[in-house]
């Protein structure tokens, strides 16, 4: 496990900044990530990120949009206990050990997002280095964001983290859900 540390970046930090970094950094070390959530809006479903997890496991952050918080905090934390501990989670590859049998897929976060939906884990990755994950959840009737029979507005209250916001490490009903 890597060492996260506070002092390179503390200098030039706003003392709010400072705060939530050194929470962050508390967060981790106490349990193994940072999950922080932010509350949907006028502009959009709310959504839950890890931050910490690279620094301290090599695995890739994640987000998780458009669950109630309480969800998303328990499909994030089962989602870093087990790649911590040596589950792959690769793009495509669809999950249904989380939530009883309810499928969630991966797919990789374009860094284009990552200041929206990642915002705070800047102040662990000044120069966002790091890989990030989506993982999408289809609706309890089983239809996913890309679908073409999703209920209306399902891929603006979860949208695909792409460049193209379609799933682009696999092909929907070719090689994937």
């Amino acid at each position: 496990m890597a060492a996260v540390t506070t002092e390179t970046t503390s200098e030039v930090l706003a003392p709010e900044d400072h705060e939530l970094l050194e929470w962050i950094v508390s967060e981790a070390e106490r349990r193994g990530n940072a999950v922080i959530s932010v509350p949907s809006d006028d502009k959009g479903s709310g959504y839950c990120f890890t931050a910490c997890v690279w620094a301290m496991h090599n695995v890739p952050e994640a987000v998780v949009i458009g669950l109630p918080e309480q969800m998303a905090n328990v499909l994030l934390d089962a989602y870093v206990d087990r790649a911590a501990t040596g589950g792959a989670f690769e793009p495509g590859q669809v999950c249904t050990e989380f939530f009883d049998g309810v499928p969630v897929i991966f797919e990789r976060v374009n860094p284009g997002h990552y200041p929206e939906y990642f915002g705070s884990a800047f102040l662990v990755y000044p120069d966002g280095d790091f890989p990030a994950l989506q993982i999408i959840v289809p609706t309890p009737e089983g239809r996913w964001p890309w679908d073409a029979d999703a209920p209306e507005g399902f891929a603006e209250w979860q949208p695909v983290l792409t460049d193209s916001g379609r799933p682009e490490s696999w092909t929907p009903g070719v090689d994937g859900p």
